[in-house]
């Protein structure tokens, strides 16, 4: 971009701005007896583009919904990570199959492509306090207990500098992007119904309180700016509207004021070069696309041809979990793959057509699953990466026309390679706790997105569909857990299902049915692996008939939405089940649909 003005003035006419969400954010829960924190950020930093350093101030306000008196609080200073000798330096080159894209890279940084933030003052209620740094996280000992309902305000003075881009945050990525700025202030850690979640920052994903937050970066005039929030000054910074006049920067540096209201992190990413689109969705949000516009001529016609594409996921999405609150959503040319940060994601850009939709979609998804269904990503990973894996697969097989019989099903031959090669672990496991990554990637993406594909087979799609539209209603802007979500599943299919979360979440216990014997019209089946399951059964008979029967798994108590023939219940503790056909049987399949994990296929179809 050339460092002029006038080029500002001509992306005005792109970026649409809102003070406010016309639509309203609640925060409430049908969970009786729910709780959660809510902080508010106001944030002034001041970015040295050559230096890549920063200033800031940060106050905080800070309101204690839980029933408890807090004697102390935490904060998060993630870019302390991307220096040598870290945890997550040493975590990386300790594990057996380390992340690519770090490896040993932090323990050859040098001092000026490290990143840190340092806190040089922090008041509570204008008293200073008295802090220690431990690695990545920032414990304070509180001047006064914050008492159940009470609001204190934090004023923080702190410095940063950007990393060289490592893993999801950092300078100058692999593509030239300049600054992709993702957990790049101190964040205060979560307090809930378990206590605090300071964990240190090792390499998985984050957990964060609800609130609203008032970002103001100041910056060189040739960058532009996207990510979290709406902006409040276009006409200041040349991003306004058409007609209105642009004013002229003070000196060398612009002040972009972002607003993001009921959010839980803010990010963004800034480059000289960026190109900036928009796309209006009809009745939804509007759409900002930033990226280089020194791409191949082949990755800039897919950027363009990826607006239209995104309009349908936002559509699927809102269809089938429910309407995306906010008026804006982002798309960021930034990072180090595909990562989901609030009313944004950041995703590498030099990509062929079906792989830009592709992060996109996952992406995008994530916006409820996780950004408004807002989980701890590092120990329900799996409802994260998992729920987003299996609403993005269909959403792609839709938008894209790929016209899959399962697009889960990669996800299925993934588990079932895990959970048959001796390195699985319970999908309870901290997410910084599996001894191999593949472990943990095919346990939060694959796993995960098994674990709602097979939902559907013991409840009913029907139920399923609907069980996902109920859980986001009653519990958006929330932190909600496994629980909640299976207890949602109950109450849509009026079924016991604590048995499949137990089984399937919290061991490693695999499903292994097999067709132990025909003999006449008789039939024998038997249940080999550890975990229950109900059986979808097709019976194909010796005059060349079939007949589809359902026997119902005893403690669930009761029977899903089926046509098929069913059958009295099997209760788990007998191993085998015998039933009796109504004519001659030919040949026994079980779950011909394979919508079961089971481990063994091949002991899933007899002929006689």
């Amino acid at each position: 971009m050339k460092k002029s003005f006038v080029l500002l003035f001509c992306l005005s006419m792109l970026l649409t701005t809102a003070n406010t969400p016309s639509k309203p954010l609640e925060f409430e829960s049908n969970n009786p007896g729910y709780w959660q924190q809510h902080v508010d950020y106001k944030m002034d930093i001041t970015m040295d583009v050559n230096s890549f350093q920063y200033t800031g101030t940060q106050q905080l306000v800070y309101t204690n919904n839980s029933p408890d008196v807090l004697n102390k609080v935490y904060y998060h200073l993630y870019f302390n990570a991307f220096q040598p000798g870290s945890e997550m330096d040493i975590r990386s080159q300790t594990i057996a199959d380390p992340d690519s894209r770090v490896g040993d890279r932090i323990g050859k940084l040098q001092p000026d492509e490290i990143g840190y933030i340092n806190v040089s003052s922090l008041k509570q209620d204008g008293i200073i306090l008295n802090y220690d740094v431990v690695g990545t996280v920032l414990k304070v000992q509180l001047h006064k207990p914050i008492q159940p309902g009470e609001k204190v305000t934090f004023d923080m003075i702190f410095n940063g500098q950007v990393p060289l881009q490592i893993r999801r945050s950092g300078r100058d990525s692999s593509e030239g992007v300049a600054l992709s700025m993702t957990q790049w202030y101190p964040k205060l850690a979560e307090y809930d119904f378990e206590g605090w979640h300071a964990d240190p920052y090792i390499g998985r994903e984050f957990h964060g309180v609800w609130g609203d937050f008032d970002v103001t970066i100041n910056i060189d005039k040739n960058y532009v700016i996207g990510g979290t929030g709406y902006l409040q000054n276009p006409n200041e910074i040349g991003h306004g509207y058409e007609t209105e006049e642009v004013s002229a920067p003070i000196g060398n540096m612009l002040s972009w004021h972002f607003k993001a209201p009921k959010v839980h992190d803010f990010s963004w990413a800034a480059d000289p070069d960026f190109v900036h689109d928009t796309l209006q969705i009809p009745d939804g949000p509007m759409l900002h696309f930033f990226y280089k516009k020194t791409l191949a001529d082949n990755y800039l016609e897919n950027w363009k041809k990826l607006q239209p594409k995104t309009v349908e996921l936002m559509e699927f999405f809102t269809e089938h979990i429910g309407e995306y609150p906010y008026e804006q959503y982002t798309i960021l040319q930034g990072g180090d793959g595909g990562m989901e940060y609030a009313m944004c994601t950041l995703i590498t850009g030099e990509r062929k057509l079906g792989s830009l939709v592709g992060v996109t979609a996952h992406e995008l998804a994530h916006t409820w699953f996780q950004f408004l269904l807002a989980t701890n990503e590092l120990k329900y990973y799996w409802m994260d990466e998992g729920f987003t894996s299996y609403i993005s697969d269909y959403a792609m097989d839709a938008v894209m026309g790929n016209n899959e019989g399962n697009p889960v099903d990669r996800s299925y031959k993934n588990y079932i390679y895990l959970a048959t090669s001796g390195k699985e672990q319970p999908l309870s496991t901290h997410a910084d706790r599996f001894e191999y990554n593949q472990a943990y990637g095919i346990s939060a993406y694959s796993k995960g997105a098994v674990f709602l594909e097979q939902l559907a087979y013991v409840i009913g799609e029907d139920n399923l569909k609907e069980t996902l539209k109920k859980y986001y209603n009653d519990f958006k802007f929330t932190h909600p857990t496994p629980n909640d979500f299976i207890r949602t599943a109950e109450k849509v299919s009026n079924l016991e299902l604590g048995w499949y979360l137990t089984d399937f979440t919290q061991t490693t216990n695999v499903i292994d049915y097999g067709v132990q014997a025909i003999s006449g019209n008789t039939v024998i089946l038997e249940r080999i692996g550890i975990m229950p399951m109900p059986l979808d059964i097709t019976i194909t008979y010796t005059d060349g008939t079939t007949e589809d029967y359902y026997i119902p798994l005893r403690m669930m108590q009761g029977r899903k939405p089926t046509t098929a023939t069913p059958l009295s219940d099997w209760a788990w503790a007998y191993p085998t089940y015998s039933f009796l056909a109504s004519k001659p049987v030919k040949s026994v399949q079980i779950d011909p649909k394979e919508k079961m994990a089971d481990i063994n296929k091949v002991n899933n179809k007899l002929e006689k």
